[in-house]
């Protein structure tokens, strides 16, 4: 996959995930958005996978917050305090 192709999924991934923010979709979108455009003038190779690798890091992280939740969710519907 190309670097733009692999970028739009990046960011496709990032607003699916992003559904589930706390503060709300469109605080998340904004942010994501301006997040993607401070970035959008990289042309070397290098810096764009760079600024992938860091990406997918949010991802795994934000998937990881998410699971968190549901797991504490669980817990509290089936465990007594």
């Amino acid at each position: 996959m190309s670097l733009r192709g692999q970028v739009r999924s990046l960011y496709k991934q990032l607003l699916f995930i992003g559904r589930e923010y706390p503060a709300g979709f469109e605080f998340y979108r904004a942010r994501l958005k301006a997040a993607f455009l401070k970035k959008r003038d990289l042309s070397d190779p290098e810096d764009i996978r760079k600024a992938l690798r860091q990406g997918e890091f949010v991802l795994k992280e934000l998937e990881a917050l998410w699971f968190l939740k549901k797991y504490r969710h669980l817990k509290q519907k089936y465990y007594d305090q």
